[in-house]
């Protein structure tokens, strides 16, 4: 992968990589004008859409009746420069009728252990929890919910 980023003045930059899209990254500190987002808000992002696109396309191939599917990460950053992130508790939410737990599972499992480059790599630097809840078709309803332990995919 490569990678161009261009100054755009102040503390903006514009960003593309293989895919030519453009993203813009900016700060509120040091300058910045608060216009776009930060660095490492883009690891985290692109931490849970890389394990997003894998459970989501598993469970369409399990044929699971995923009606509506949600990855929040929380990802705390240390006090002291460089600021690194400590750890990270990814949560799958899904929401739908007669959703299978073991397919959730197991499609969290095989992302965790062998689909997702950016949860490989960023797991080998902190640890991270693997939570998922399946909720019913109000979204409300929480029918059942785990947490995904390394090895189960198994």
């Amino acid at each position: 992968m490569d990678v161009v980023l261009n100054w755009k003045g102040k503390m903006a930059f514009e960003g593309a990589s293989d895919s030519g899209f453009v993203q813009r990254m900016d700060t509120d500190a040091a300058g910045g004008e608060n216009t776009a987002a930060r660095p490492m808000e883009f690891i985290v992002l692109g931490l849970a859409g890389c394990t997003a696109m894998d459970v989501v396309s598993i469970m369409q191939k399990k044929k699971q009746p995923v009606k509506e599917f949600q990855v929040r990460v929380h990802a705390p950053r240390a006090e002291e420069h460089p600021k690194v992130f400590t750890s990270a508790v990814i949560e799958y939410l899904v929401t739908g009728k007669d959703v299978e737990e073991t397919a959730l599972a197991r499609a969290i499992g095989l992302s965790a252990e062998k689909y997702c480059p950016a949860q490989a790599m960023l797991g080998r630097v902190f640890p991270m929890r693997l939570v998922y809840k399946i909720l019913d078709e109000d979204g409300k309803t929480v029918l059942k919910q785990g947490e995904y332990k390394t090895g189960q995919a198994d």
